[in-house]
């Protein structure tokens, strides 16, 4: 057996760098940083995201459209005799399902990810990751990934993908995530789930220690644990709702006039509260909001609040997300964190490549 290869099956790898497209406040790239991973940069459109992304990562933020990306500003980052990944998880709001539905609306939609496949083509990284909504898959080789997967098989990359369940993964809420490895060094594929359905992180695992608070309130400890005030309507309607129930539960003089006509009545779980003993519902950009899905406290009358939010998608109570937290913004904190790449998610997929590049012979 080859030194190196033997280097590599005792626990020596060599040096991974990354490079993290539509790279947000960090998530994917501090779950590969947890696992060893050189994080080199982060490349976003958003501004307000450089202090989250460059304090927990130690990596530069670069504040460019991808449409302007070219190689030189990415290849200069990685060093020699290293392994070079690209990750690229493009905003997923163009790959809804109402957006495939109507995908003759907007033709440029798509263009995100095509520019991730002309940025690979250019830059020729030795693996490649692309985390996105299960839906991008629907349409097979007629659809946005099949050209995308096409493209990165014309450049002799070995492709595997699959529709994730993040709880199998210890992630607690119920996210379905589409995960993408490639790699030219060989057959690449995701680790299996790690947690069985009675191993489940559940909701009082990561949430239910913290310190209890009223709807509107800050804990004098922890700035990023706040929640928003509610109306004296609103707190009725919440004080109405059962443990794990909606607004299904409430009497007829509190129901919003959406709910009363049978369109609305598809929306079970808005007003809804959480459980303890399962895992959370997926986290979204205005998931502390009682009005925008099941982000009720499991026992007490308010929405979850930032913090909780930050656990729930596994960011680390030490994870900062303001240069000064006294001063959060709920808005802002709630799109942060629910777009991001649950960096438990960034650790899983780290370890899939460190497992391929353990079982790849040198």
């Amino acid at each position: 057996m080859p030194q190196s290869e033997t280097h590599k099956r005792r626990g020596r790898l060599p040096k991974i760098e990354v490079v993290d497209l539509f790279c947000g406040i960090g998530g994917l790239s501090y779950g590969m940083k947890s696992e060893g991973f050189k994080i080199l940069a982060g490349f976003d459109l958003d501004w307000t995201c450089q202090y989250a992304y460059e304090t927990n990562n130690g990596a530069k933020f670069i504040y460019k459209d991808i449409r302007q990306v070219k190689k030189e500003d990415i290849i200069p980052f990685y060093s020699k005799k290293s392994i070079r990944v690209l990750a690229g998880c493009a905003p997923c709001q163009p790959f809804s399902s109402y957006a495939f539905k109507n995908k003759n609306k907007d033709k440029d939609k798509y263009n995100l990810l095509y520019e991730f496949g002309r940025l690979v083509k250019e830059v020729r990284p030795d693996i490649i990751t692309m985390e996105n909504v299960p839906a991008i898959a629907s349409f097979k080789l007629k659809s946005v990934l099949g050209d995308f997967v096409q493209t990165l098989e014309s450049e002799n990359y070995n492709v595997s993908y699959q529709v994730v369940f993040c709880p199998d993964y210890g992630i607690p809420q119920t996210r379905k995530r589409l995960v993408l490895l490639a790699s030219r060094l060989g057959m690449i594929e995701l680790i299996p789930p790690t947690h069985k359905k009675e191993e489940y992180i559940t909701v009082k695992d990561v949430i239910g220690n913290l310190p209890v608070l009223e709807a509107g309130e800050t804990c004098s400890s922890d700035p990023l644990h706040r929640c928003r005030s509610l109306s004296l309507l609103n707190m009725r309607r919440m004080m109405a709702t059962p443990y794990g129930g909606s607004w299904r539960d409430w009497p007829e003089e509190l129901l919003l006039d959406c709910h009363k006509k049978e369109g609305g009545k598809s929306f079970g779980s808005v007003y809804g509260r959480m459980v303890w003993d399962e895992p959370a519902p997926t986290m979204t950009t205005e998931c502390t909001g009682i009005g925008n899905g099941r982000f009720g406290h499991p026992e007490q009358n308010r929405a979850i609040s930032a913090r909780e939010a930050a656990l729930i998608q596994t960011f680390p109570a030490t994870y900062k997300f303001f240069p000064n937290e006294l001063e959060v913004s709920l808005v802002k904190a709630s799109r942060y964190i629910g777009n991001a790449v649950p960096p438990k998610l960034g650790e899983i997929i780290a370890e899939s490549i460190i497992q391929h590049i353990r079982n790849t012979p040198s």
